[in-house]
């Protein structure tokens, strides 16, 4: 079954050129050309990925996001101007899985894409699986690697996939410090290029979320020029 894929961009064009790209590549593509449109059928009819543009009139993309995951977790790509740093920054603080500039290249939107529906895939799998996976436990962090899912001194904590994959890498090998190269591999993939900024984004997500939970959580600590560890203790 093709996988359903969410366009959302005001420049008709660009809607219609990744269409083209995107259904000769054997997806399912329901496209949208304003925000309020999409966050409609967003929400009536969930796709397994939205790539979504920023800059659009009467509802932008960052207030499509803010919506959307108030419920859900669908992964989502921005798409962005090469030179709005800020777009990128807080779309990916507010719950995008990722970023690409425009002007881009269709085969990398694809590339990217397909590595975060295998992700998704995972989670789906595992979840359905009749024999779960057993739950693992770093200190108060849990990990359901069934599910993707984890909790923080019983408290759930709701994670994207990608930030799922980076605490688990990090919590894996507590006191063993991760550069951003090596995180940027096992999150994306080693043929996907990835700003190390998309990382640290990630990470401060991360951080965010549990101190939601827990106001003094500090167990992910940055060594500055170096990358990220979790604490051993």
């Amino acid at each position: 079954m093709a996988h359903k894929i969410a366009l959302v961009d005001d420049d008709r064009n660009i809607l219609t050129s990744l269409t083209m790209a995107m259904e000769a590549e054997g997806f399912d593509v329901t496209a949208y050309n304003d925000g309020e449109a999409a966050l409609e059928g967003l929400l009536s009819d969930t796709p397994e990925l939205v790539v979504l543009d920023v800059k659009m009139p009467r509802m932008d993309g960052l207030e499509v996001l803010t919506k959307l995951r108030e419920k859900s977790n669908v992964p989502v790509i921005f798409l962005t101007s090469v030179d709005d740093e800020v777009d990128q920054v807080v779309g990916l603080r507010m719950g995008a899985d990722d970023y690409i500039t425009k002007p881009f290249s269709q085969r990398l939107l694809v590339e990217r894409i397909r590595v975060l529906l295998r992700r998704q895939s995972l989670q789906d799998k595992s979840a359905g699986a009749q024999e779960e996976a057993p739950k693992i436990t770093f200190g108060h962090l849990e990990l359901d690697d069934s599910r993707h899912q984890c909790s923080w001194k019983g408290t759930a904590v709701n994670l994207t996939v990608t930030e799922y994959l980076l605490l688990k890498v990090l919590a894996e090998r507590p006191g063993h410090v991760k550069n951003r190269d090596q995180l940027i591999d096992l999150a994306y993939g080693e043929n996907i290029y990835v700003d190390d900024r998309t990382i640290d984004s990630h990470i401060k997500r991360v951080r965010k979320k549990f101190k939601k939970v827990d106001s003094e959580f500090n167990q992910i600590e940055t060594l500055y020029g170096v990358g990220y560890r979790y604490k051993e203790k």
